[in-house]
C-alpha cells in the first residue's frame, strides 16, 4: 500500500458538544429514528450492507440507499418537519444516516423566489427560481457533500477527496474544514481561476490534472483502491453523496405549501442531481407528505459537451461519450455521464425533454436572469434558463404551467465568461464633473434609443 495515505500531521479531536456558531450543527434533543435501511443495487435490486461501497457485487451496478418508507410514513408529519431547524437535516429520516451529525457546515433551505419579471419576458404565467447558489460554498454541491462527509467522519476517514469540475472542490474543502479533516481535490488543469482560488482559500490541497474531467475521475477511481483513509466522496461514498441532491426537491415541495410544480428545469452533468430530484418527489409521495403530482423534469446541457441531450434528441437510450468537451460551461463538462441513461428515461417517462443549448444562449440567459430578477448565476444556470426558453419556444412547456427553475451555482465563480463577452464594450472613463457626466449620459441614451 502506497505511503501517500499517511494521516495529516495535525489531527482534530472529535467535537462532542456542538455549538450554534461557526461550522458546528446545534445539538438536538429530538429522538431520531433512522429511516435508512441499507444499500440496494439500482440495476438488479440486490441488497448490500451499509458501508463505504458503491458497486453491486452481483452485477456491478450502482448501489443506492433504501429506506423504510412505510415506517417513515407512520411517524413523520409535515408539522414535525416544519418545526425543525431549517437545514438538510430536517429531512434526516429520508437521508442515508444512522445518526445525526454534530459537526459540519449548515446547508440547505435556499430560497424559492417567484420571478414575475423573468416569467413575463419568456412567456410564463408563474415561474419560481430555486436559488441554490445561496449555500455556504455558493453551489448546490454543499448538499451531497454534507451527507457524504458526515458518513466519512463517522467511519474514521482522515481525508476528504473528490474529482471535480469546480463547485464540488469548494464544497469538499468547506466540509473538511468544518469536520476537522484534510481536503484533497482533483480538477482539470483548465478550471476557472475563481473556483481554484476558492478551494485553496478553504484549505484544500488542489491537484491539477492535465486532461478533461473524465480523466480526473478515472484517476480518482484508481486512487480509491490505493489510499487508506481517503474518502473520495463521489467515488467510494457516491451512494451517500448523491442522495443529498434530493433535498432540493423536498424543499421545493415544502416551500410551495406541500405541493409540486407542473414542470421543473435543472442542469445535467453526470445526471445524478437531475435523477435525484425525481426520487425526492417520489419519496415525499410514498411517505404521505405530498399528494400525487406529476412533475415534468426538463434538463439542459451545453452542446459543446452534451452527451445526454444528444442521445435524448436522437431518440437513443445509449449515451455516447464526448472525448473533448468544447464549451464555456466547465461545471457541466462531463463527457461520460454515469447517470445519463437513467436521466433519459426520467425525461421520457415524465413527458419532458433534455435539451442542448449553445454557449451564446447560455451567456444571454445569464444576463437575462440577472437583469430581471437580480440573481447572478454561473454558466450552469445560464444553460438551465436557456433550456427553459427553448422548451417554451418549442411548445414543450405552455404558459399556464407552473415552473421551477433550479439555479445550482453562483455567478461570482464564472465572471471570466462575462468579462470575456464584455471585452471591447466597456465605456471610456469620464472626467469627475457634472458636465462630463451630462455629456456622456446624453450620448449613451441616444445610442440606446437608436
Amino acid at each position: 500500500m502506497t505511503q501517500i495515505a499517511i494521516r495529516p500531521a495535525t489531527e482534530t479531536t472529535d467535537t462532542t458538544t456542538a455549538s450554534t456558531s461557526g461550522s458546528t450543527i446545534p445539538a438536538t434533543d429530538r429522538a431520531f429514528i433512522p429511516g435508512y435501511a441499507g444499500l440496494r443495487c439500482r440495476a438488479c435490486g440486490t441488497e448490500a450492507a451499509d458501508g463505504p461501497v458503491f458497486v453491486c457485487t452481483r452485477c456491478f451496478g450502482p448501489l443506492e440507499p433504501a429506506y423504510d418508507l412505510d415506517g417513515i410514513r407512520a411517524r413523520l408529519t409535515r408539522e414535525t418537519i416544519d418545526a425543525r431547524k431549517p437545514d438538510v437535516w430536517r429531512w434526516a429520516e429520508l437521508l442515508p444516516v444512522p445518526e445525526l451529525p454534530t459537526t459540519g457546515v449548515t446547508v440547505g433551505e435556499s430560497p424559492l423566489t417567484e420571478a414575475p419579471r423573468l416569467a413575463a419576458r419568456i412567456g410564463l404565467a408563474k415561474l419560481w427560481v430555486k436559488d441554490d447558489s445561496r449555500n455556504p460554498s455558493l453551489s448546490f454541491k454543499d448538499r451531497p457533500v454534507s451527507i457524504a462527509a458526515a458518513r466519512a467522519k463517522a467511519w474514521g476517514y482522515h481525508t476528504l477527496a473528490c474529482a471535480s469540475t469546480g463547485n464540488l472542490s469548494a464544497a469538499v474543502a468547506a466540509a473538511a474544514a468544518a469536520h476537522g479533516l484534510r481536503a484533497v481535490v482533483f480538477i482539470p488543469a483548465d478550471l476557472e481561476p475563481a473556483k481554484i482560488a476558492q478551494a485553496r482559500a478553504l484549505g484544500a490541497t488542489v491537484v491539477r490534472v492535465d486532461g478533461p474531467y473524465d480523466d480526473v475521475n478515472r484517476l480518482c477511481l484508481e486512487l480509491t483502491d490505493e489510499l487508506d483513509g481517503w474518502a473520495v466522496l463521489n467515488v467510494n461514498l457516491r451512494p451517500f453523496y448523491a442522495e443529498g441532491s434530493k433535498t432540493i426537491a423536498f424543499e421545493i415541495a415544502r416551500q410551495l405549501g406541500w405541493r409540486a410544480p407542473d414542470a421543473l428545469v435543472a442542469p445535467l452533468a453526470s445526471g445524478s442531481m437531475y435523477t435525484k430530484l425525481s426520487r425526492g418527489f417520489d419519496e415525499l409521495i410514498a411517505t404521505g407528505l405530498l399528494d400525487e403530482a406529476p412533475v415534468r423534469f426538463f434538463g439542459g446541457q451545453a452542446t459543446g459537451c452534451g452527451p445526454i441531450a444528444s442521445a435524448f434528441e436522437a431518440g437513443q437510450d445509449v449515451v455516447r461519450p464526448v472525448e473533448k468537451p468544447d464549451t464555456i460551461v466547465r461545471s457541466l463538462a462531463i463527457g461520460s455521464p454515469a447517470d445519463g441513461g437513467y436521466a433519459i428515461k426520467q425525461a421520457r417517462d415524465s413527458g419532458a425533454a433534455i435539451l442542448g443549448v449553445e454557449d451564446e444562449a447560455t451567456i444571454d440567459s445569464i444576463r437575462l436572469l440577472a437583469e430581471t430578477e437580480g440573481i447572478l448565476t454561473e454558466t450552469a444556470g445560464g444553460v438551465t434558463l436557456a433550456a427553459l426558453r427553448r422548451a417554451i419556444d418549442e411548445g414543450r412547456i405552455e404558459r399556464h404551467e407552473e415552473t421551477v427553475l433550479v439555479i445550482t451555482g453562483n455567478g461570482i465563480k464564472t465572471l471570466d465568461v462575462l468579462a470575456n463577452d464584455d471585452a471591447g464594450t466597456l465605456p471610456e472613463p469620464i472626467a469627475p464633473s457634472f458636465e462630463a457626466f451630462e455629456s456622456w449620459w446624453g450620448s449613451t441614451t441616444e445610442e440606446a434609443a437608436a
